[in-house]
């Protein structure tokens, strides 16, 4: 049974009147921010602290996503067999403290790449239990009926950190130190950890011990879960196709944008950050668009229009003025309707699913995300070497296209709410 806290007595509505959420809210604010800035140091200090080589900086970006596939499965159990709280609590000091020994580690002279690395892996080791238990703790606090609402504020925060991010900390460059800036990350994260310690609402207890299995039988269930179920077979093969070929799309596009259409890093800046808006639009009308057009139909079509809109990427030549127009246009509209299509999916698989399978749930999506990551960024690589940029991206947006039509064929489409009493499990 979920126990809500009381609404406070504002004047605001839904979400902004549960006292726990906003601080939950709140805490991420602060975390994403801060791990915009710290990410943005973290390769310049590999850069020009270390004096990194290009295959050194290829291993610490690669670093990010590797550890989602080592123990992504593993986390999703972990989390099932304890209160998510905590362990998101544990997870943001132990993230803190990591970081917080790069800045040390230079004040001794003792930072080396292999240092750097090992920090690196570490931190994303623990992110990827975070990040497991994080989509697992919402539904416990607040109801399952308000989980779009609460998905769109927090996809709101991220999107806006990915817009500000980069601002921040090209203003905070100058007046700190490189590996000083990593440390503004490791705080924001006793920040988070401080907000997560102040939240009164009680999570329901884990599975008892007597009644858990082995772990490989455990993860197995998770996995089962996506199998027998057609919804959630539905959304993880749409997350695989999307993810493996927009990443396709990721490997080439800086190649592509640079070196094809000759736009400057920094004219690129812009438009990206435009992209950053538009995902922050998308966040704060996701909410709002579900309910004029209903579940299925708004996902498929925001899908098919994100995915749409990519075509304008190999498409783009011409003078330069168009060539920006039309990447600004399809980061307008592409990321946005992104934003909008991702809210609802993971609405939709919290509100589905067992509170007692909900780490291994989101496990095994984020297992099928980071697979398809990896192999969308490796094989992009090698189309654009064998077959060219252009065709590569031709070939990303034709096979991005199977995602909206597994969802056409499916219960997906078809669905008025994420929320249906009559098969949830609450």
């Amino acid at each position: 049974m979920e126990t809500i806290t009381e609404p406070s007595p504002a004047r605001f509505t839904g979400l902004w009147r549960h006292r726990d959420f906003l601080k939950l809210w709140a805490g991420q604010t602060v975390s994403l921010f801060g791990s915009r800035v710290g990410g943005f140091a973290l390769t310049f200090v590999a850069v020009l602290t270390l004096h990194a080589t290009p295959i050194q900086v290829a291993l610490l970006n690669a670093a990010q996503y590797g550890p989602g596939l080592i123990v992504g499965l593993f986390a999703g159990v972990w989390v099932d067999r304890l209160r998510r709280r905590p362990v998101m609590i544990v997870v943001d000091i132990g993230r803190a403290a990591l970081l917080a020994m790069i800045p040390l580690a230079a004040a001794l002279g003792h930072l080396t790449i292999i240092v750097l690395f090992a920090i690196a892996l570490l931190v994303s080791m623990l992110t990827v239990c975070f990040d497991v238990a994080y989509r697992s703790y919402l539904p416990s606090l607040v109801r399952r009926a308000d989980l779009i609402e609460g998905n769109s504020k927090l996809q709101a925060t991220a999107a806006g950190a990915e817009f500000g991010g980069w601002s921040i900390a090209g203003f905070l460059l100058p007046i700190f130190t490189i590996p000083g800036m990593i440390l503004i990350d490791s705080v924001s994260f006793l920040v988070s950890a401080g907000s997560l310690a102040m939240i009164r609402t009680h999570e329901p207890p884990p599975t008892p011990a007597a009644e858990r299995e082995g772990t490989w039988r455990e993860i197995a269930a998770g996995m089962r879960l996506l199998r027998d179920n057609q919804t959630f077979r539905t959304l993880a093969g749409v997350t695989g196709v999307w993810y493996l070929f927009r990443n396709i799309i990721g490997a080439v596009i800086i190649l592509f944008v640079t070196r094809q259409l000759h736009v400057s890093p920094a004219l690129q800046g812009v438009i990206y950050a435009i992209g950053g808006l538009s995902s922050l639009v998308g966040a704060v009308l996701a909410e709002r668009v579900v309910r004029q057009w209903g579940l299925g139909p708004t996902m498929f079509w925001m899908l098919l229009l994100a995915i749409v809109s990519t075509v304008i990427i190999p498409l783009a030549s011409g003078p330069l003025a168009w060539i920006v127009v039309s990447l600004l246009i399809q980061q307008v509209f592409g990321d946005g309707a992104a934003t909008i299509y991702e809210v609802n999916q993971v609405s939709l698989l919290q509100a589905r699913t067992p509170d007692h399978l909900l780490g291994r749930m989101n496990a095994s999506i984020r297992f099928i995300e980071w697979s398809a990551l990896l192999g969308g960024l490796l094989l992009g690589g090698l189309l654009g070497q064998v077959i060219g940029l252009r065709a590569a991206l031709f070939v990303a947006v034709g096979g991005q296209l199977l995602s909206p039509l597994l969802l056409a064929h499916s219960p997906v489409r078809t669905l008025g709410e994420a929320y249906d009493r009559a098969t949830s499990a609450r």
